[in-house]
């Protein structure tokens, strides 16, 4: 029953970001984008998970190369089997399964990230994240032997008033949005 009432929340999440990205996108992307820039700078975060952006995700794009010049290890998910490893950020990127595009697959000398931005559909009321139901990000975070600081982020908060994820799911620290 829990599973039928996430679906359905899903769906009118994605609705309402759909709606809301053809709308003001670039204003709350900025905005969004500037208080993630902020919030890496007063943690100090060095090692930064980040996402390559799907039309209805906040376009994190601006920070990824704000970072960078900072010398940040900036990372993103690479799609393996039923999750993804974290590689270090770099171009060309290159459309993939679902659509999502990811630099080329790199060896990479695992750092611990110290912090993780994460796009979300929607979270529920013990913000939980409600994503697009493949369960990557959920199996990866489980899979880690250590817990950096985790944030979602999401153009336009779409909050369920009660708990519809499952202990697996993962939970934010916290939540930017613009």
């Amino acid at each position: 029953m829990k599973e039928s009432h996430k679906s359905d929340f899903r769906k009118s999440c994605i609705k309402k970001l759909e709606f809301s990205s053809r709308f003001s996108k670039f204003y709350k992307d900025k905005k969004t984008v500037k208080k993630l820039k902020k919030f890496i700078d007063a943690n100090n975060s060095k090692n930064v998970l980040l996402y390559i952006p799907m039309e209805m995700e906040v376009n994190v794009l601006p920070l990824i190369n704000k970072l960078r010049r900072e010398q940040k290890n900036v990372f993103v998910p690479f799609m393996v089997d039923d999750s993804f490893k974290i590689v270090k950020y770099r171009l060309p990127l290159q459309k993939k399964k679902f659509g999502i595009k990811e630099p080329k697959n790199s060896f990479c000398l695992q750092k611990k990230i110290d912090l993780a931005i994460v796009p979300v559909v929607g979270v529920d009321k013990v913000c939980k994240r409600i994503g697009f139901g493949r369960g990557m990000y959920d199996r990866f975070f489980y899979r880690l032997n250590y817990k950096p600081t985790v944030v979602f982020t999401q153009l336009t908060l779409c909050k369920a008033d009660k708990v519809l994820t499952n202990e697996y799911d993962i939970q934010a620290d916290y939540i930017i949005t613009n």
